[in-house]
């Protein structure tokens, strides 16, 4: 089994295009979004491929790429650094036309193909970077060479995944992918694609090279769709368990980070036979003082804690002064609380400042966003 577990690389695409995250992504990808007080959103999908026996990943970047470079370094936090692992960086690629931007996956995919080229495994696993979930990609491996699969979608029927106007579902049938439907208004099929598949490394080479030399530039839409109506391959499905989070828009990124105040979803994704590992940041643990108060939150260390938090995550080096009440929000990294502040179902961006006695108060639906850096 361990020969199968080292026999697959790892791709993961981080070039989402992510309007609905609006403020939040605007200097930064995707996969780089502060996740649960102290992780990324990439550490995640970084975890499941180390937790299966993948030691050699490639990571494709997109636009708005240096604050995640910046997290993953060398490599050296998730033990990627070694004579034989290694975390590869694929900056875009630059030109007069091209702007750092891919028109989608399988573009990504054909500027990154001496990656592929290069690397020796026999199986690729390419991935999504805004998804959230628990899959063992050796599981998929086993699956996929039993059933003689040319290609496994990663699928699951978690309701919480499926979108009105939005999103891809497989219609399947003892196992075989028979159908897709791309971004409905209301989705026909139950089983909802999360970004993820398995396939023959050099299969995938050769289909990519096929599919752009025919002007196909998605994927899913375009070759996917093409191989599942064709039938000349065989296209499986393995239903990932459990909870599954897709992170697309503020509400959606809202929601997840605050169900893991919930302990079964932490219990989910935090094992502790497999941790997660992020960029290290050495801090003094969190500190309570005077006549704080703080309940059901997650408090990352560095922080100073005087007022009341409630309901809520605080990142790294938050300062929460005397008399401010935090509820139901999210706090990232090195903001300052003032003095009988109010917050409530907001999310404030790094090193906010908010001011002595300011309200901030948003709906439970429509959490509020302040950007980066701001003093109100």
């Amino acid at each position: 089994m361990n020969q199968m577990k080292q026999d697959v690389v790892g791709l993961i695409y981080t070039g989402e295009r992510m309007d609905e995250l609006q403020e939040l992504t605007r200097w930064r990808a995707a996969a780089a979004l502060p996740m649960v007080g102290r992780y990324r959103l990439i550490d995640f999908v970084m975890a499941n491929m180390l937790h299966s026996g993948v030691r050699n990943i490639g990571i494709i970047m997109q636009k708005n790429y240096h604050s995640l470079m910046d997290h993953l370094g060398s490599g050296r936090e998730w033990n990627l650094h070694g004579k034989r692992s290694g975390l590869t960086i694929l900056p875009p690629y630059m030109s007069r036309e091209n702007v750092g931007v891919y028109e989608g996956l399988l573009d990504a995919l054909h500027t990154n193909i001496n990656f592929m080229r290069k690397s020796t495994e026999r199986f690729i696993a390419v991935t999504d970077s805004n998804v959230l979930y628990r899959v063992d990609f050796s599981d998929v491996v086993r699956q996929h060479v039993q059933n003689k699969a040319d290609i496994t979608l990663v699928y699951t029927r978690d309701r919480n995944a499926r979108r009105n106007g939005s999103g891809r579902y497989l219609q399947i049938e003892d196992g075989l992918v028979t159908r897709m439907e791309f971004d409905p208004t209301i989705p026909h099929y139950e089983n909802t694609y999360v970004g993820a598949f398995l396939v023959r490394r050099e299969l995938l080479i050769d289909m990519t090279d096929r599919a752009v030399a025919s002007g196909q530039h998605h994927f899913s839409r375009d070759m996917l769709s093409q191989l599942v109506s064709e039938r000349v391959y065989r296209v499986n499905g393995y239903e990932c368990p459990g909870r599954i989070w897709m992170i697309d828009s503020v509400d959606s990124y809202y929601r997840a980070n605050m169900d893991f105040l919930n302990d079964e979803f932490r219990a989910q994704m935090f094992r502790d036979d497999q941790p997660v590992w992020t960029k290290l940041r050495d801090e003094m643990p969190a500190r309570y003082m005077g006549d704080s108060h703080v309940s059901n939150a997650l408090v990352a260390d560095g922080c100073l804690i005087e007022g009341t938090v409630i309901n809520s995550i605080l990142f790294r080096g938050v300062v929460v002064r005397p008399g401010a009440v935090i509820r139901n929000s999210i706090i990232m990294q090195d903001a300052v609380i003032s003095r009988g502040v109010e917050v409530e179902n907001c999310i404030l961006d790094k090193q906010t400042t908010l001011r002595d006695n300011v309200r901030l108060i948003a709906p439970r639906n429509h959490p509020i966003v302040i950007a980066k850096n701001l003093t109100i």
